[in-house]
């Protein structure tokens, strides 16, 4: 019996460190991109916007590939910035894209009847699959597509954050 017990709390152990290792082996990286809305903007037409980031390697330092795998997008928000108080009534709808030198377009995120007087909002997320080979290539690109329901009385900046999850290649 007092075999039994110590095994049972071994296994227990083992288990709970498992995946406490894992967890602490999982990386997770931020890329922000800012939106200006001008007043200009006409409501119902589609308007883009691109910001460019650095590579992954700023993140996980190195010259070559990183030594990560199985990058997925975890999260994406979108937010104002300015004016101070100001929501996110006047959208409609926001599409994010991603793309890197070589590699085409991928929506990572997006949200459409957006009906909120909020100052921000998680975008749901579209898992497309891995996209290592867009994180891991030099020039990542994120674009920005919005409409609005009505033109802004002000400017208008937004901040679109995108958190990408990886677990570290062998």
């Amino acid at each position: 019996m007092k075999n039994l017990f110590l095994t049972a709390v071994v296994a227990s152990a083992a288990l709970v460190s498992c995946g406490t290792v894992q967890s602490l082996v999982q990386n997770t990286f931020p890329y922000t991109a800012n939106v200006l809305v001008s007043t200009g903007v006409p409501a119902n037409q589609e308007v883009s916007s691109t910001a460019t980031a650095s590579n992954v390697q700023s993140w996980f330092g190195g010259n070559n590939n990183a030594k990560i795998k199985d990058v997925r997008i975890s999260d994406a928000k979108v937010s104002v910035v300015s004016p101070a108080g100001g929501n996110l009534s006047a959208l409609k709808s926001v599409k994010v894209y991603i793309s890197s030198s070589g590699t085409g377009e991928k929506l990572v995120a997006s949200r459409s009847d957006i009906s909120t007087t909020s100052s921000s909002l998680n975008l749901d997320l579209n898992d497309s699959g891995f996209l290592d080979s867009v994180v891991k290539s030099t020039g990542l690109t994120v674009r920005t597509v919005y409409e609005l329901k009505n033109q802004t009385s002000s400017d208008m900046n937004l901040r679109i954050a995108l958190n990408f999850s990886s677990i570290p290649a062998n």
